[in-house]
Formats: structure tokens, C-alpha cells, sequence
């Protein structure tokens, strides 16, 4: 070995190698790792990171409770029996209680009392629990029926392009070009009041910026070579779009979707916060958050609490969100 042999050999960056080499045959015995896909990959990812693992525990405990309590609430209903719609809560959210009003937080009759009581002696922290279902449904069902709106006239936009692309997106335009929390005040005192119009008002407006995610995927996926493979195997547009195109655009709208259910969270408390789309005798978020201005700032509590519960459940969504977006976008791994 010459001189400049040796100084190649000395500078050379080493080999990295999480196997072992045998002495005898010098060959590698290092075994494959298992590569984990799909939701296991995600799920790992996210164990590994703190704040997004938190975020995680809060939302499956958020979503968890919600559909609990709607199936207890949806029973109180059918079965004339009001009193399971909030037997496993700390008191009764709805029964009025005066001597106990405005009483601060406290560990006095826990649980009931540790977000305190509002003007009417009702615990805080029971009207909260009761009223998660509906915050629940409105992120679920917002975000799940705007994916769907999106996917089939985002990916058709992009995938046809002329015309109907044209057609799609200036009616995208049209309801983008004004604030959500506007169009949906608008939109809500069209349709009339309560908590299924209010749905109707969001999925209506939240649908455009999920057909511009899909349209841009549908047009960076439609010269690919499987998809031309697809057209010169005869099969149809429709059969394409829905094979290749929507599958494959799936896993950027995932990250985003994540976040945009604490948006949607949020923006059906600044409505109910309004007064818009609020049900008779049901507690909001939102509601219960404006109700305890009057009260602010000597009974803090009676606006605070719900405004926290709304705070950290909309940061989990973006915690996680946020993470998810970042491992789709190839910006950080494991």
C-alpha cells in the first residue's frame, strides 16, 4: 500500500454498520429491520416525541368520552330517562343549585367543583363534559364530509383539466374569498338556528381548501407513469381517479386534517360564543365562555375554564397535526 493509498484509507469517512462481521468469513451478519408502515409508523413516530405523544392522549381521551356521553345522551333520549345523559358525570348539569353559586375552584365535593360553579350553582366542569359530544361531532363531521367534497372535485379539477378545472376552482375562489367565521355566521342565519344547522353552515364553507390540496396532488400524480399505464390498459377516467389519483393523495391531507379539526373545534366556539347555533338548554363551550364575561374579572373562573378546555384541546390537534406534517414532509424521521 503506497503512501497516497494510505492517506485515501486515513480520510476515508467510515462505514457505518449496525451488524456484526464474522471473523471466520468476514461476511455480515447484521439482520434486517423490520421497516414499519401505514398507521405503525405514525404511531411510533409519535411515541417517540413528548409533546406529541401528550397530544395524542389528549385526543383519544377527548374523543373516547365524547362518544360515550352521545351514546348515553342518545339513550336518556329513546328511553325517556334524562338522568343517564349525565349519570357518569359529577352532578347534574342542567339542575340549578343558587346557594352554590359563583363558588371558586375548589376540592370541596370533588369533582364537581374543581372548575367552580357558574350564576346558577351548576358545576362547570359537568356542563363541560356534557357538552363534549357536540364539539366532538362538529370536528368529525366538518373535516370528514370537506375531505370528501375535496377529494372527488379537487382530484377532478386537476385530473381534467379545461374547463372543469376551471368551473371548480373560480367556485373555490368565491367561497374562499371571504373569512370561514363569516360565511359561516352567514350562512347559519340563512339556514336557521341549533346545533344540526350550524353543521350544515360549516360543511358547506369548509370544503374549498381540501379541493385546491387534491387538485394540486391530482395534478402532480396524472403524468405519472402508472397513470399513463392505467389509460393505455383502457381503463376510465373514473376508474383511474379513484384507483390511482385519490389513494395517492391521501397522505398529505392527513397531517392537515389533524390540524384543521382543532380549527373547526375553534371556530364552533367563537360561534357558539356568538350565540349562533346555539341549542336551548344545551351548554357550549363556547356559550359557557361567553356567559362568564358578565362575571369577569372577580369570578374568573366562569369564563376561563371553558376558554382552557378549548385551548388545550385545539393545541393537542395542532401538536400532533403539526408532527404528522412534519414526517410526511420528509422534515424530520426516525
Amino acid at each position: 500500500m503506497g503512501l497516497s493509498s494510505i492517506f485515501d484509507h486515513i480520510t476515508r469517512k467510515p462505514i457505518r454498520s449496525t451488524g456484526q462481521v464474522s471473523l471466520e468469513t468476514g461476511v455480515s451478519t447484521a439482520e434486517k429491520k423490520e421497516v414499519k408502515k401505514g398507521a405503525s409508523f405514525y404511531l411510533e413516530y409519535i411515541r417517540k416525541d413528548k409533546p406529541a405523544l401528550a397530544g395524542m392522549v389528549i385526543i383519544a381521551a377527548f374523543l373516547v368520552f365524547a362518544v360515550f356521553e352521545a351514546i348515553m345522551q342518545e339513550l336518556a333520549s329513546v328511553l325517556g330517562r334524562p338522568d343517564l345523559g349525565w349519570m357518569f358525570l359529577p352532578t347534574n348539569p342542567l339542575a340549578l343549585d343558587f346557594p352554590l353559586k359563583l363558588e371558586p375552584p375548589s376540592l370541596a365535593n370533588f369533582p364537581a367543583n374543581l372548575m367552580g360553579t357558574n350564576f346558577q350553582g351548576q358545576s362547570i366542569l359537568s356542563r363541560i363534559l356534557y357538552a363534549t359530544p357536540h364539539d366532538a361531532t362538529a370536528s368529525l363531521v366538518v373535516v370528514g364530509s370537506a375531505i370528501l367534497i375535496g377529494m372527488f372535485l379537487g382530484s377532478a379539477a386537476g385530473y381534467f383539466g379545461g374547463w372543469v378545472d376551471e368551473i371548480m376552482m373560480r367556485l373555490t375562489d368565491a367561497f374562499l374569498a371571504l373569512p370561514p367565521l363569516v360565511l359561516a355566521i352567514a350562512v347559519a342565519v340563512v339556514i336557521g338556528g341549533g346545533f344540526t344547522s350550524l353543521l350544515y353552515a360549516l360543511m358547506i364553507i369548509w370544503w374549498p381548501t381540501y379541493a385546491r390540496f387534491f387538485r394540486a396532488q391530482a395534478l402532480t400524480l396524472r403524468n405519472k407513469p402508472y397513470v399513463e399505464a392505467a389509460k393505455l390498459s383502457g381503463s376510465s377516467s373514473l376508474g383511474i381517479l379513484v384507483r390511482h389519483i385519490i389513494p395517492n393523495s391521501v397522505d398529505p391531507i392527513i397531517a392537515y386534517a389533524t390540524l384543521d379539526m382543532g380549527t373547526v373545534i375553534l371556530t364552533y366556539a367563537a360561534l357558539a360564543f356568538l350565540g349562533i347555533g346555539i341549542s336551548s338548554g344545551y351548554p357550549e363551550w363556547g356559550a359557557e365562555s361567553s356567559q362568564g364575561l358578565q362575571f369577569f374579572p372577580l369570578q374568573w373562573w366562569y369564563s376561563i375554564m371553558p376558554g382552557a378546555v378549548i385551548a388545550v384541546v385545539v393545541i393537542a390537534f395542532t401538536l400532533v397535526g403539526d408532527r404528522l406534517q412534519d414526517l410526511i414532509g420528509g422534515r424530520t424521521n426516525y
